[in-house]
């Protein structure tokens, strides 16, 4: 596994996404075991950074992923949690109850990392980062981020934050260069904040397109950990992929040791801008 580094703190290039795991934007008990297989599977395979929000399965994914870590005996100061206030609770008082109720569900006594899940039209940010600084005061978050942030509101939150802002969760991937191109990224790694990317296996032409399979080729790696090693070789750049499959949640996980070359890199990145 790969590392960053930085204010102190050290996270690995792959941690695991937990959107689905225990439904989508509400619960649905069906998928527990299979949610609960997915989670078990993380934590004995090493993985100990948790993506998780009161979004997703309505909180129910944040009250699986407590439950796993409690069956797996896992320790908690060997894990890094991740969690994020939805944007219709971005009020001073909404806030706090809102990471009270979530380190409730996951039956924790903080979070490691607390972000903004998306940015609202109208929304008072220095209200909202009042709150989030007093968490941080009060020890029930370590550290501050947001997510789909553009550089306006992400220089914004810099100014509001009592403590450095650790990362923006934006969508990226080889197609995906929307947060590229509009000059996050490059921002934030002079201004050593991680780029978490969100979604990054997620688009439809990943397991025939020509470049990628060459590369994957080379490397007796599937499609799926080759588009996974191009984020994670980049600096400042971590991911969370997810799987509800034991055997790709450990070829995500071995994706971070997949080296790729200067040239393997630049094709790579070009090859969606003449494909798509």
């Amino acid at each position: 596994m790969r590392y960053e580094t930085l204010h102190n703190l050290t996270l690995p290039k792959i941690g695991f996404g937990t959107w689905t795991i225990g439904g989508e934007t509400s619960p649905d008990p069906s998928i527990d075991s299979a949610s609960i297989t997915a989670l078990r599977s993380a934590l004995e395979m090493g993985y100990t950074h948790f993506d998780t929000a009161e979004y997703y399965a309505s909180g129910h994914a944040e009250e699986l992923l407590g439950r796993a870590v409690r069956e797996t005996k896992t320790k908690r100061g060997d894990l890094f949690i991740t969690s994020k206030v939805l944007p219709e609770h971005l009020d001073h008082d909404n806030v706090l109850k809102s990471c009270e109720n979530s380190l409730r569900r996951l039956g924790m006594d903080y979070i490691d990392l607390y972000l903004i899940h998306w940015p609202r039209m109208g929304m008072n940010l220095e209200e909202s980062f009042r709150a989030l600084n007093n968490l941080v005061r009060d020890g029930k978050v370590k550290h501050l981020g947001v997510s789909n942030f553009k550089l306006k509101l992400l220089k914004q939150s810099q100014m509001y934050s009592e403590t450095p802002i650790l990362t923006n969760q934006v969508p990226y991937s080889l197609p995906n260069h929307t947060y590229v191109e509009n000059g996050v990224i490059e921002y934030c790694r002079q201004n050593d904040i991680l780029v978490t990317a969100y979604s990054p296996v997620k688009f439809r032409s990943i397991r025939v397109h020509k470049a990628l399979g060459e590369v994957a080729k080379v490397h007796a790696a599937t499609p799926f950990q080759i588009a996974l090693a191009w984020l994670v070789t980049q600096p400042r750049v971590i991911t969370i992929p997810m799987s509800f499959n034991p055997a790709h949640i450990k070829e995500n996980f071995e994706s971070a040791d997949i080296h790729l070359t200067a040239e393997e890199i630049s094709k790579l990145g070009n090859a969606w801008k003449k494909s798509e």
